[in-house]
């Protein structure tokens, strides 16, 4: 009998531990896009895991475009960069990591500038050892053109809770037109938290040549730049009306920008959603991107892009290109772009080259994408000497606003070559049948494709 009633009374304690451990336990980064893709990634990011090199076999669809591996999956327990809960203080887990609350470095969140706190708070988390700096929630802090610089001493979490927004004097950007926050040379980062980012951008757009044709054209301040950055993380943020491009990634190595919302009017001018140029490794996954331009653009430089589950339009939809403007050598290779939706785009899936410029972008593949209501859902424009070769495109549907669905207009001198097109089916919004252009392109189809080239 005594036995027993111990041995009842051990499976209670344990019990009770057991549910108490696990309560206890709360999701630092919350993943707010779970309603938006069936897929859900909710692991972090390992900057020091290792990418596999690409392997292709031009002209054959081989499935071996460039698919990175996965981040790895790391419990809270043993997360190297610590936690911070919703509410802005540091777990339990995270004793051993100095914390940099803006707040304790004057930022007041009152409409004031808070650059200079911004910038103490960072210098001192630089200095540290896995430093944490934290933008406290239910405050708006203010910022004028700022730039975070390393290299710093280890790794270091920037955590944004709260909402950051930018100063709307003109005067302000007066030494610099191109950045507003410019992370700068910096190893192992992370920037995320739920928070936004603001860019206050409806005075720039005012002052356009698009908006404006009477005014001369001038640049307006990209929202947010990293700048050699190389094992970085972006996740759980929202950016909102930047003054012209709201996310660039520039000469960055291993990149993982996961779980963004990116919204702007759809008459906002130039405001692309996410830049990468001469950027190499970088994934981009479960985002919502909502703008006046590109979803998505992938420039100069860019190899090894991977962009899974995106939400896409109204916007201009997502471009490779342009390339070989002013006579430029541009390249880009190995781009995936899986499990997307675009609905109302400008284009749907482009690839673009100007004339007078060199170079390629090869080994592409579009794969598993819905149109809805896109104009030029698939389109080339290549009448010029870049080089355009080894794109797939497979299993894309909906619907169409532009007669001609499907547009490949390539050089006679450097024709499109090894274009592959797999399981197509577009129509116009009546379900009526669209159109298919294609100019010096060389196709080859699998499966079930329409519209078709008239000469296939």
């Amino acid at each position: 009998m005594y036995p027993k009633h111990h041995f009842l009374q051990l499976v209670l304690v344990l019990a009770s531990f057991s549910l108490s451990f696990c309560t206890s336990q709360n999701d630092p980064f919350p993943h707010h896009h779970r309603h938006y893709h069936p897929t859900n990634y909710g692991g972090y990011y390992n900057p020091g895991r290792a990418y596999r090199q690409p392997t292709f076999f031009p002209g054959r669809d081989t499935g071996n475009y460039y698919q990175p591996e996965s981040p790895s999956l790391l419990s809270s327990k043993s997360n190297s960069f610590g936690m911070i809960n919703s509410a802005g203080r540091a777990s339990s887990l995270s004793n051993s990591q100095p914390t940099f609350n803006v707040d304790d470095f004057g930022a007041r969140g009152d409409g004031r500038d808070d650059s200079e706190a911004f910038n103490k708070a960072w210098n001192r988390a630089c200095s540290s050892k896995q430093g944490v700096i934290l933008v406290p929630k239910n405050k708006i802090y203010h910022l004028k053109p700022i730039t975070f610089s390393g290299p710093c001493r280890s790794s270091l979490t920037m955590l944004i809770y709260g909402t950051i927004k930018a100063s709307t004097r003109v005067s302000d950007y007066e030494k610099d037109r191109s950045h507003w926050i410019n992370f700068q040379d910096v190893e192992n980062l992370r920037v995320e938290g739920g928070g936004t980012i603001n860019g206050n951008g409806q005075i720039w757009w005012r002052n356009s040549c698009k908006i404006n044709k009477a005014l001369p054209c001038k640049r307006a301040p990209t929202a947010v730049t990293f700048y050699r950055c190389n094992n970085l993380r972006v996740a759980n943020l929202r950016f909102n009306n930047a003054q012209q491009m709201h996310l660039t990634f520039q000469k960055c190595l291993n990149v993982l920008a996961l779980s963004l919302t990116i919204i702007a009017p759809g008459n906002s001018p130039n405001t692309d959603g996410i830049h990468v140029t001469d950027t190499q490794n970088i994934q981009i996954k479960n985002c919502l991107i909502r703008t006046g331009d590109d979803c998505i653009s992938i420039v100069s430089g860019s190899k090894n892009v991977n962009a899974t589950d995106i939400t896409c339009g109204p916007s201009h939809g997502i471009s490779i290109g342009s390339l070989g403007a002013r006579n430029s050598e541009d390249y880009v290779s190995n781009v995936f772009v899986n499990r997307a939706r675009l609905t109302e785009t400008t284009n749907g899936v482009r690839i673009k080259t100007w004339q007078g410029g060199r170079g390629y972008a090869k080994n592409i593949k579009f794969q598993n994408i819905v149109m809805n209501n896109v104009k030029n859902p698939i389109i080339i424009d290549q009448n010029y000497s870049v080089q355009v070769s080894n794109v797939i495109y497979n299993n894309i549907k909906g619907t169409s606003t532009s007669e001609v669905a499907m547009k490949f207009d390539c050089s006679k001198n450097y024709p499109c070559g090894a274009i592959s097109l797999q399981n197509i089916n577009l129509v116009s919004l009546g379900n009526q049948r669209v159109k298919a252009s294609c100019v010096n392109a060389r196709l080859n189809n699998k499966g079930i494709v329409s519209p078709t080239c008239a000469s296939l």
